[in-house]
C-alpha cells in the first residue's frame, strides 16, 4: 500500500505538472496564436485592419458590422453565415452541421466559428450595413401569460429605428449567474414600425435559458439595455394573395407587428391568423388579436387549443393548429403563408399548406427552438 507521504508526493507532482501545462498553454496562446494585424475586406469596398485571433463574428461586431446570431455566437443557431472568398482555411466540424453542400460550394462559413488568422475577403448582404446599435431603457414589463413577458424598450441613442414588420433585433445580455460573458440573443419585434422610438418584444421563459431567465427574473423597468438591428427577411410581401398566418407561443410577436402594420396602412387583403396554444392560459393577447378585425376588415382570428382544461368552457377550435388550418383552407392557389414557432410546428404546417396547394416558395417562416 502507498504511504500517506507517497500519496502526498504524487498529488504534489500532478499539481505541479498541471501548473506547468497551464503556463505552456498561456505562452503558446500569447506567441504561437499571435496572428498580429489582419486585413478583412468586405464586399470589395471596405477594408478593416483588425487584430487576429478572434472569431469573424466578434471581429465584425467590434467594427460595428452586425451579423445576425440568435445563439450569441455559440454555433447553435446557424444564422451568422457569410461568404468568405479568401483566407478562411478548411471547414471546422462545428460549422458543417449548418452549411449545405451548395453553400460549401459558394464558400459560405459560420462566422462565429471561423477565426480571423490571416487577411480575409468576405461578402455580406448590403442591408447589414444599415444595422445599428441602440442604447435603450426598459419602459415597461408586462405579463402576457404565465411564461411570456412583453418588454418595451425606449430608444435613447439613436432615438429611432427603421424596420419592416416581422423583423427581429438582438439584445445584449450582461454577465450574471447563468453566463460568465455578455451574449446577444435574437427576438422578433411585436411593435408597429410607425412607432419608431420604441421596440417591443414578447419573450417566453425557457428553463435555464440565458436571456429568458435574465429577462424574467432580473430585468427591471428603468434598466438600460443595448440592442442592435433590424435583421431578417420575415416580412409581408407586396402581393394581392390571401394571407395565412400561423404561430404558437411567443411566435405571436412578428405576426402581431405585421397585422398592426397592415391595419394601420388600410390593407384590404384577406388574412386568417391561426394561433396554437395548449389552454386558455397560454393564449397571448387573445382579445387584442381578435380586436384587430375592427381595423382590418378582411381579417379573421382563429385560436386553437390542443388541450383545454375542463374548466375553460372553451367553445372554439381544438386539436393541433395544423388540424384547424386543414379544415379552414380549401385551396392554396391564391395564398401565401407566414409562420413563426418551433421547428416541429413549422414543419407540420409546411406539410399541410403544400398539400393544400400553397407553393413552398410562398411559405415564409421564422423557426426557433
Amino acid at each position: 500500500m502507498f504511504s500517506i507521504t507517497a500519496l502526498l508526493i504524487s498529488i504534489g507532482a500532478i499539481t505541479a505538472l498541471t501548473i506547468v501545462l497551464s503556463i505552456i498553454l498561456v505562452v503558446a496562446d500569447a506567441f504561437i496564436a499571435n496572428y498580429g494585424e489582419c486585413k478583412v475586406t468586405v464586399n470589395d469596398k471596405k477594408e478593416l485592419v483588425v487584430k487576429g485571433g478572434r472569431s469573424l463574428l466578434s471581429t465584425l461586431m467590434a467594427e460595428e458590422i452586425f451579423i445576425p446570431s440568435a445563439c450569441g455566437g455559440r454555433g447553435s443557431c446557424g444564422l451568422c453565415k457569410v461568404r468568405v472568398e479568401s483566407g478562411a482555411g478548411q471547414y471546422l466540424p462545428t460549422e458543417l452541421p449548418w452549411i449545405s453542400k451548395e453553400e460549401q460550394a459558394e464558400n459560405v462559413r459560420l462566422s462565429c466559428q471561423l477565426k480571423v488568422k490571416s487577411d480575409m475577403s468576405i461578402r455580406i448582404p448590403e442591408e447589414l450595413f444599415s444595422v445599428r446599435q441602440f442604447r435603450t431603457k426598459v419602459e415597461s414589463i408586462k405579463d402576457l401569460t404565465h411564461d411570456i413577458k412583453e418588454v418595451r424598450f425606449k430608444l435613447l441613442a439613436p432615438d429611432n429605428i427603421e424596420y419592416k414588420a416581422g423583423q427581429f433585433v438582438q439584445i445584449l445580455v450582461p454577465e450574471y449567474k447563468l453566463s460568465d460573458e455578455q451574449v446577444f440573443r435574437a427576438y422578433s419585434m411585436s411593435s408597429v414600425p410607425s412607432d419608431k422610438n420604441v421596440v417591443e418584444l414578447e419573450i417566453r421563459l425557457v428553463p435555464e435559458g440565458i436571456c429568458t431567465t435574465w429577462v424574467h427574473q432580473f430585468l427591471k423597468e428603468g434598466d438600460e439595455v443595448t440592442i442592435n438591428g433590424p435583421y431578417g427577411d420575415f416580412f409581408l410581401r407586396d402581393t394581392q394573395r390571401d394571407v395565412i398566418c400561423i404561430a404558437g407561443g411567443s411566435g405571436n410577436a412578428p405576426i402581431k407587428s405585421i397585422l398592426l402594420d397592415m391595419a394601420e396602412k388600410g390593407n384590404q387583403r384577406k388574412v386568417s391568423y391561426f394561433y396554437g396554444a395548449r389552454g386558455i392560459k397560454d393564449l397571448v393577447l387573445p382579445d387584442e388579436m381578435a380586436a384587430i378585425s375592427e381595423r382590418l376588415p378582411n381579417y379573421k382570428y382563429i385560436p386553437v387549443l390542443s388541450n383545454p382544461d375542463e374548466g375553460d368552457s372553451w367553445k372554439g377550435e381544438t386539436g393541433f393548429v395544423t388540424d384547424a388550418v386543414g379544415r379552414y383552407l380549401k385551396s392554396g392557389d391564391n395564398v401565401e403563408a407566414y409562420l413563426c414557432g418551433s421547428p416541429g410546428m413549422i414543419d407540420a404546417c409546411i406539410k399541410v399548406l403544400t398539400e393544400k396547394g400553397v407553393p413552398e416558395e410562398l411559405i415564409f417562416y421564422d423557426k426557433f427552438a
